[in-house]
């Protein structure tokens, strides 16, 4: 049986109707429990810390009291009806959304769930390739085949921003049998699609719309941040608190706001895929996370806003760098996201990356071939702030006069699809020389992380280029996963 949207208002409204958002259902349940003196024969077997020293001296024994199973008091994630379920609704009306789910295993475990709800084995999806590799993954899974979308590219750093609404227009005029559309939305760099305009466009042609918001969990708490894909219509769309919301890594949720998708359907893949001993660790920070963002959100995200301008005003003063942001100043932009073009140090990302770890003790998010990434999140400091500064100042000064600005040119490869993701995996496979891998099916994925983009997917045709980009990232000291040859000297193929 389906629920109507109208009928998951209905539910959300009463279980708001019980409690408000300075309430915490499962967080105060968490609470109650870990006070009580308990005699406890269930596992976790560390026994509320009593039986791993370590833990308890590292973690603190209030902590390790509240890493427990399921439990009457605190509901199941599997069949939530109570303090979970409460929690939950509360996070759909936070989001403005039908219905919400706690996920525990990250926005990766999400995007394999969404996906699996809505498509099944020979369905078309529409993408564009500057995806998270749990989307592929997610491919591999339901056995959906991908119509890749082209996407903006911005050469002078080397990196994917906007999808254009009119490409996806024409892709769904061209093929008709395109059962959604998946976007990323914003992209690690801060940048976002037009996501009212593509969602008119797929819903009249009864298209589902998708979205990995994995680094917007911030945006419906703040009016100078891009509106949510929630709040614009979409099917479904999966959060990472943790990431910019203030949750405890790996919490994240999935999000249905739409008649479209059977509810039910999706609570069965999550019961799927998910871990039946959900930590309540997590789940107990997506209740506190949601509450402090509802209450405190926007005045700790003007916070962020301001601390982010003040930020690029004084980077785009120093010589050398430059920080990224959209050409059209009026469009839609995630200004928290500091992207930091960095090749007129005369340096690599990775370079400039390494250098601020080992001789400042500053921490960035991410670094690529021309660039690097500092988030600017509920927890950060005008001290920090100056800190980050700072060190670019110095590195501008040791480094604009020594070396020449090296932009190393990257371009957006385009892949040519021979198999379906599904198919290719399930294919017999052969290593063969990265070398002589030219014009051979790819059998792996290979990827820079993060972001954790495919620079090669399975069942796509390895060309030159693609050898020659795969030669440039580890040449620059790019950290790449899911290779079978962990020195990429070798490469799996379909046989």
């Amino acid at each position: 049986m389906q629920l109507s949207a109208k009928e998951l208002r209905e539910n959300r409204e009463l279980a708001f109707q019980k409690t408000h958002h300075q309430k915490l259902p499962l967080l105060n349940a968490l609470k109650q429990y870990g006070e009580k003196d308990i005699a406890a024969f269930d596992v976790p077997g560390h026994k509320r810390g009593v039986g791993v020293k370590v833990l308890r001296d590292y973690f603190g024994t209030e902590l390790m009291k509240l890493d427990v199973n399921s439990l009457p008091l605190l509901d199941n994630v599997s069949n939530p009806k109570g303090v979970i379920a409460a929690s939950q609704a509360l996070l759909a009306d936070a989001y403005q959304s039908d219905a919400a789910f706690f996920m525990t295993n990250g926005t990766t475990s999400a995007i394999h769930c969404m996906l699996m709800s809505v498509l099944k084995p020979g369905d078309k999806v529409l993408l564009p390739r500057n995806i998270h590799k749990s989307a592929l993954n997610g491919l591999i899974l339901c056995g959906a085949i991908p119509v890749y979308l082209p996407t903006e590219f911005r050469s002078k750093e080397g990196i994917s921003a906007n999808v254009d609404p009119q490409e996806i227009k024409k892709a769904l005029m061209s093929d008709e049998e395109i059962k959604a559309v998946f976007l990323l939305n914003p992209t690690y760099y801060g940048f976002v699609t037009d996501l009212k305009t593509i969602i008119t466009i797929s819903h009249e042609r009864n298209v589902l719309v998708l979205v990995d918001e994995a680094h917007g969990a911030h945006f419906p708490f703040h009016e100078g941040l891009p509106p949510s894909a929630m709040e614009l219509g979409a099917d479904i769309s999966c959060v990472s608190l943790h990431k910019t919301g203030g949750a405890l890594t790996q919490a994240s949720a999935m999000l249905v706001n739409s008649s479209r998708v059977d509810v039910m359907k999706v609570q069965q893949v999550i019961n799927m895929l998910q871990s039946t001993s959900a930590s309540y660790l997590l789940m107990g920070s997506l209740d506190g996370a949601r509450q402090n963002l509802v209450l405190h959100g926007n005045k700790r995200l003007s916070h962020v806003i301001n601390l982010s301008h003040y930020a690029r005003e004084q980077l785009n003063q120093i010589p050398g760098i430059q920080t990224i942001q959209p050409q059209d100043s009026k469009r839609p932009f995630d200004v928290t996201k500091l992207g930091i073009h960095v090749a007129g140090l005369g340096m690599t990302g990775f370079e400039v990356y390494d250098l601020l770890w080992k001789e400042f003790s500053i921490q960035l998010e991410m670094a690529d071939l021309n660039n690097v990434l500092a988030i600017i999140s509920l927890g950060d400091s005008k001290r920090n702030i100056e800190r980050l500064i700072e060190a670019f100042r110095l590195l501008s000064k040791r480094y604009t006069k020594a070396k020449t600005s090296h932009l190393i040119p990257t371009r957006q490869i385009e892949p040519e699809v021979k198999l379906s993701p599904r198919d290719a995996y399930f294919s017999e496979k052969e290593l063969v020389l990265l070398e002589e891998s030219s014009g051979k099916i790819s059998g792996e994925s290979i990827l820079a992380y993060p972001p954790g983009g495919p620079i090669i997917a399975p069942g796509e045709l390895i060309t030159n280029e693609v050898i020659r980009t795969l030669k440039q990232l580890i040449k620059s000291g790019a950290f790449l996963t899911d290779q079978t040859d962990k020195n990429l000297d070798h490469i799996l193929v379909i046989k």
